[in-house]
């Protein structure tokens, strides 16, 4: 069985920039430990704006620039670049929440075979969610896990909701 784990925007912006919490501060460590274990394919989500956000849906609904490409906000987080460094892994941008094109991107890593896909990352609530979500309908008979010691949300109630929407689909929860 394959295993694959997905990193969603563990980005200086989400972590202590522009839209930082404590939360995703306090996840970091273990994210990264995470991933200096784990053994198998590995894919980076990258939230990546323009500068042109405020213009965009987005911006409008979350007035707050954030994950500006090539700044320094858009960078991973440096422990997890570190964590990542010497790892075989695929970057992904995604222009909104969740990305379109990770399920295929998985699906070609892992052929024909079944797969645990394990999500770790920033926002719970938000993009996590929305990638295990496209993850769990796009790659049927393989199961889908979420960290959740990993990941951290907007705040502590929308990320245990989130938690608790993706038990509901059936995504299990550890």
């Amino acid at each position: 069985m394959k295993k694959v784990l997905v990193v969603v925007d563990i980005q200086n912006d989400f972590v202590d920039g522009a839209l930082g919490t404590p939360e995703a501060v306090a996840i970091v460590d273990a994210a990264a430990e995470k991933i200096k274990n784990f053994d198998g394919d590995i894919f980076v989500t990258y939230d990546t704006h323009f500068e042109n956000y405020m213009d965009t849906l987005e911006g409008k609904k979350l007035p707050v620039p954030h994950c500006i490409k090539g700044t320094n906000g858009w960078e991973l987080n440096p422990k997890i670049a570190n964590a990542l460094m010497g790892k075989d892994y695929a970057a992904v941008e995604k222009l909104t929440f969740g990305s379109v094109d990770l399920p295929q991107l998985v699906k070609e890593k892992i052929g024909n075979q079944k797969a645990e896909i394990t999500l770790i990352g920033l926002c719970t609530d938000i993009c996590v969610v929305s990638n295990a979500l496209l993850l769990k309908a796009n790659i049927l008979d393989s199961e889908i896990f979420v960290d959740s010691a990993c990941c951290a949300g907007v705040t502590p109630d929308t990320h245990n909701a989130a938690l608790d929407t993706m038990r509901c689909c059936q995504i299990n929860v550890i």
